[in-house]
C-alpha cells in the first residue's frame, strides 16, 4: 500500500445532472475499512481477527486500482449495536459539522456493490442501481444500518460513494464502540493518514457515541496495546 500523503477533498457532485453511468467508483471507507487488511476480507472473504462474522467476499477479489486518503464534509458518530464487533457502529452524517477523515479505494461498480451488500447483510452478486444516489446525492435502498448510499463528491472524474444509516446523527441511538472496533479505526487512520497516536486518540474519543465513554488516555492505551 502507498505511504500516507496529503488528503484530497472531493469536488462537489452535480446533483441532478446527466452524468454518464460509471464503470469505476471511489469507495470512501470512513470506519474500520480504512485499514487495508480489514478491507481485504470484504474483497476475498474470511473472518477478520476480533470479529464474529465470516465474509463471503466479492465476485472480483482484485485489489483496488488506486488508494487515496481523503476528507469528507460531515461527521463520524457511533450508534446502534454491531453484530460483528459488539458495541456501537461507525456512521457518517454528511450534513454534520466539520470534516471526516476517510480512505478512498478505486473499485469497479461490481466490487463496490458486493462490499455494500456485505455491509447490508445481503449476499453479494448483483450490481447496485446507483442512479438515484448519483442524481440526488443520496438514496435510501432500505431501512437497514448501511442501506443508505451517499455520493459526497467526485475525484478524477469518478463518483465517490459510501453508505451509512438513514436519518441524521441527532436522531440516532448513540452507543459506545468496542475496543476491537476502535483498534481497526485507529490502525486505519494511522495507515491512511499517518496520524500520530495522540491525534487518533483525541479524534476518536471526541466522536458522538465514544465521547464520555472512551477517554483520550484510554484510546491511547488501546492503540499502544
Amino acid at each position: 500500500m502507498p505511504s500516507p500523503r496529503e488528503p484530497v477533498r472531493p469536488e462537489p457532485w452535480s446533483e441532478g445532472a446527466a452524468h454518464p453511468y460509471p464503470k469505476r467508483v471511489w469507495y470512501a471507507a470512513y470506519g474500520s475499512n480504512m485499514h487495508f487488511d480489514r478491507l481485504t476480507y470484504y474483497l476475498v472473504g474470511g473472518r477478520p481477527p476480533g470479529a464474529t462474522r465470516t465474509y463471503p467476499g466479492c465476485r472480483d477479489g482484485r485489489a483496488p486500482e488506486r488508494v487515496l486518503p481523503i476528507h469528507l464534509r460531515g461527521e463520524l458518530y457511533f450508534a446502534m449495536e454491531s453484530r460483528t464487533w459488539r458495541g456501537g457502529m461507525g456512521f457518517y452524517d454528511p450534513l454534520g459539522s466539520g470534516e471526516l477523515p476517510a480512505r478512498a479505494y478505486l473499485l469497479t461498480v461490481g466490487q463496490f456493490s458486493d462490499i455494500a451488500a456485505q455491509e447490508m447483510y445481503r449476499m453479494p452478486g448483483t450490481d447496485l442501481e446507483l442512479g438515484g444516489a448519483l442524481a440526488n446525492g443520496s438514496e435510501q435502498l432500505g431501512l437497514g444500518r448501511y442501506e443508505t448510499l451517499v455520493c459526497p463528491g467526485v475525484l478524477d472524474g469518478y463518483p465517490v460513494l459510501t453508505f451509512t444509516a438513514p436519518g441524521r446523527r441527532a436522531r440516532a441511538q448513540l452507543n459506545r464502540p468496542s475496543a476491537a472496533y476502535l483498534r481497526y479505526f485507529a490502525a486505519g487512520l494511522a495507515e491512511a493518514h499517518g496520524w500520530s497516536v495522540a491525534r487518533i486518540a483525541d479524534y476518536l474519543s471526541s466522536r458522538p457515541g465514544a465521547a464520555g465513554s472512551w477517554s483520550s488516555a484510554e484510546v491511547t492505551a488501546l492503540c499502544r496495546s
